[in-house]
């Protein structure tokens, strides 16, 4: 084993010098000419002027090796972030229990896909659960947060048959989380004070179950509510909103709002804080009812580009945090009425006895 990984690390050695063997390889027979060669040593403008070409052909050689060889590192750098971004925030599945869903981000760090936003959806046996949250802050520093808030969903979601239990779950995630943080930050340990106090962080957070009739149960712990696109465009209302993950504690008796409903043919816009308070140059916030209204029953990948497109149109491509939108559209068929059955057989007539 040891002897295959010395292997693999000195052939990836190998690989990244290989753009300066030819460059080093002329500013060698350069070195050597002009101390080597009695030509080189000759006075006169005609020599002086091969000496300087061969010297300038070496330097820009070197340049275009080196360049090329950091081109390709920064590509094999960005392929391997954008790959373990894309395993921390998936997109969730097109079609999702009957519902359509689409989402996308934002990142207000320059060249990172994910950034303090987190989403996610699962299909479990008490519904589709569906979460998107908040960390304080924005970009790189907020990852840790969503990286056990996220991991926690994805287990509670499908071992809690109540709702309450997966936010309960959540909850203990980031105070381990937070708790490591504090430990890690101890001036004892880390000698400096941090960019971002871990006191300082705390995680605002949707959480709804939608139920095969289209009824939903939903927990807001801070963050700003969702839109319903009907024949309207609404905000929908979800209950009284309980403290972020982190602030503080969770009341002991947590019961989820259950009087909203997602009809079919309705669709469900869920969004972190950064779409409404984007603003432009001259200071107005982007109106994202205004975006939403479009055709009914526009697919939801649709809406997410075009909401996006417009975002960047209004703030010019600046944007001051992280913008993170998760679209659901209830496919599901509407079931009729059907009349009610008395649950007796009738009868069969008796057999004539006429023949």
């Amino acid at each position: 084993m040891i002897r295959t990984r010395a292997l693999v690390s000195g052939g990836s050695r190998l690989r990244r010098m290989a753009p300066l063997v030819l460059p080093t390889a002329w500013g060698a027979v350069a070195v050597a000419w002009k101390y080597g060669c009695p030509l080189a040593r000759q006075q006169g403008l005609p020599m002086r002027i091969t000496t300087s070409v061969v010297f300038l052909t070496v330097g820009i050689g070197l340049i275009v090796g080196v360049r090329h060889g950091l081109v390709r590192e920064l590509a094999r750098v960005r392929a391997i972030a954008t790959a373990t971004q894309q395993v921390l925030l998936r997109p969730p599945p097109a079609r999702l229990d009957g519902l359509a869903l689409a989402a996308g981000q934002l990142s207000a760090s320059r060249g990172a896909v994910v950034g303090g936003d987190l989403y996610e959806a699962a299909a479990t046996p008490y519904g589709v659960r569906v979460v998107i949250g908040d960390v304080r802050g924005h970009g790189l520093a907020a990852l840790g947060a969503v990286v056990a808030v996220l991991g926690s969903f994805r287990e509670a979601a499908h071992d809690e048959p109540e709702l309450a239990g997966v936010l309960r779950r959540l909850e203990r995630a980031l105070d381990r989380h937070l708790r490591e943080r504090a430990r890690d930050e101890h001036p004892a340990r880390s000698g400096t004070a941090p960019e971002h106090p871990v006191a300082e962080e705390f995680v605002t957070l949707l959480l709804l179950e939608i139920r095969p009739d289209g009824r939903l149960a939903v927990f807001n712990c801070g963050h700003p509510g969702p839109y319903r696109l009907g024949s309207a465009v609404e905000r929908l209302t979800v209950g009284e909103p309980l403290p972020p993950l982190g602030v503080l504690p969770l009341p002991a008796v947590l019961t989820p709002y259950t009087a909203a409903r997602l009809l079919p043919g309705e669709t469900l816009v869920l969004h972190t804080d950064g779409a409404e308070e984007a603003r432009d140059r001259r200071g107005r916030f982007f109106a994202l009812d205004t975006a939403l209204a479009g055709e009914p029953g526009e697919p939801p990948a649709a809406l997410v580009r075009r909401v996006h497109t417009a975002l960047l149109h209004h703030t010019g491509g600046r944007l001051t945090d992280d913008v993170a939108l998760l679209v659901v559209r209830n496919d599901r068929i509407r079931v009729p009425a059907q009349p009610a059955e008395s649950g007796l057989r009738r009868p069969r007539p008796a057999p004539s006895s006429h023949r």
